[in-house]
């Protein structure tokens, strides 16, 4: 009996070893306990260690495609077209006419743009008159209207401001004309009112002023003698103000005007605008002229025939 008991003894130096690991997995374990639940080990610092690896494996598997596309041979790059290129087939023969770096005289360049007109239908003819004047400045600001010639070969409908029905208008009266304004709706071309009606207009101002149909007595559309004013309205009365870039922009007619009676117009507009000059400009009063149809090529003219 005292043998066997003695056999299954555990010595006293191996005893300590075991309670001494014991003890150490007991720190560990009370160690890894803390450091999880906040620090680098907890479940926040694993998921932003984790997103923070593949950020940097993605940015280098980024570097590698790009690695790879720059050793790619580049495609030969295409040599960007000319704005004539790539018109169409009649816009570059037309322009085909026009001598490039020539300045026409007006009466040459009129009766070429009759020719370079490509379009199926009666195009008009454009003066586009640059003038070395500053926009902002009001005595530089210009507007001026002027009856041309031989007409401006458009139907002109006419509407009349005012009390009484006028002779030759396409609409008249107040109430008419206030009616179709109330709906929104504008069936004609040119507005005419008396100076007494004028405050009545007000009201629809935000209609009238973008589409430019605002009576305004600088335009000859604010008058006491409306039956001329319709008269001259239907025989070619043009408007025109120099735009925010100092240029003139205005149709002088049709191509089937022909040669001679664009040049009637275009000399009208020509001298309406030279009278037109401000005291204030020194320099350079008319910088350039260009002459051109609906949807043709342009032509330069001459700035100081």
């Amino acid at each position: 009996m005292a043998a066997a008991k003695k056999t299954t003894d555990v010595p006293a130096e191996a005893e300590e070893q075991i309670v001494n690991a014991e003890a150490t997995e007991v720190v560990e374990e009370k160690n890894e306990a803390k450091t999880t639940k906040s620090g680098k080990r907890s479940a926040k610092g694993l998921a932003d260690a984790e997103a923070k690896a593949e950020k940097i494996e993605h940015q280098q598997n980024r570097a590698e495609e790009e690695s790879a596309e720059a050793e790619k041979p580049k495609q030969p790059v295409k040599p960007t077209r000319s704005r004539l290129e790539r018109r169409g087939k009649n816009y570059r023969k037309n322009a085909e006419l026009i001598e490039k770096g020539k300045a026409y005289g007006l009466k040459d360049a009129l009766e070429l743009a009759t020719k370079t007109s490509g379009t199926k239908f009666d195009a008009s003819v454009e003066l586009h008159v640059n003038l070395g004047v500053d926009p902002r400045q009001a005595d530089q600001n210009i507007r001026a209207n002027l009856v041309l010639p031989e007409g401006t070969g458009r139907d002109v409908r006419v509407a009349v401001f005012s009390d009484d029905n006028v002779t030759g208008a396409d609409l008249s009266g107040v109430e008419t004309i206030t009616q179709e304004l109330e709906k929104g709706t504008i069936n004609f071309d040119i507005l005419i009112s008396t100076p007494a009606n004028m405050a009545k207009l007000g009201k629809y101002a935000r209609l009238l002023g973008p589409r430019g149909l605002m009576p305004n007595p600088k335009s000859g559309t604010v008058t006491t003698d409306v039956a001329k004013a319709v008269q001259e309205a239907k025989a070619g009365r043009v408007e025109y103000r120099v735009d925010s870039t100092g240029i003139v922009h205005l149709s002088v007619g049709k191509v089937s005007f022909g040669g001679a009676k664009l040049l009637e117009n275009a000399n009208a507009v020509l001298t309406s605008i030279k009278n037109a000059k401000p005291a204030s400009v020194k320099g350079t009063y008319i910088k350039a002229i260009h002459v051109t149809t609906t949807m043709g090529p342009s032509i330069t003219v001459t700035p100081n025939e």
